[in-house]
């Protein structure tokens, strides 16, 4: 899948985020990235950031936006078709924002969303 059509398929998922749940990101970016991180070549996305329920009154003194990765090469290396593709970034979408929720990878697991 071309990188274009990663990114439409990254939009889409944005898309999907229920509105009362979109309205409440703070400073956050998603970003799409070909490569995962050296150390986690098979990372298929990334919560960089102080989740909401961390940050203090002084969290917002000069602080740069949360982001959000999505890494397209390891992502399509475990899919098999377009449809695949498109659920996987769905799954990681909503599995980056929640932590940006402060929810945590053994809560995300409990839910299914791991």
């Amino acid at each position: 899948m071309a990188r274009e059509e990663f990114e439409d398929a990254v939009r889409d998922a944005l898309d999907e985020i229920p509105e009362e749940l979109a309205r409440v990101m703070e400073n956050v970016v998603v970003l799409v990235e070909d490569h995962a991180p050296p150390d986690e070549p098979d990372l298929l996305g990334l919560y960089e950031g102080t989740p909401l329920t961390e940050r203090t009154s002084f969290w917002a003194a000069g602080s740069l936006p949360d982001r959000i990765f999505v890494y397209r090469l390891p992502t399509l290396a475990i899919c098999d078709t377009r449809d695949d593709v498109i659920e996987e970034v769905a799954i990681t979408v909503v599995h980056e924002i929640a932590h940006h929720f402060g929810i945590d990878d053994d809560k995300l697991h409990e839910l299914g969303w791991g």
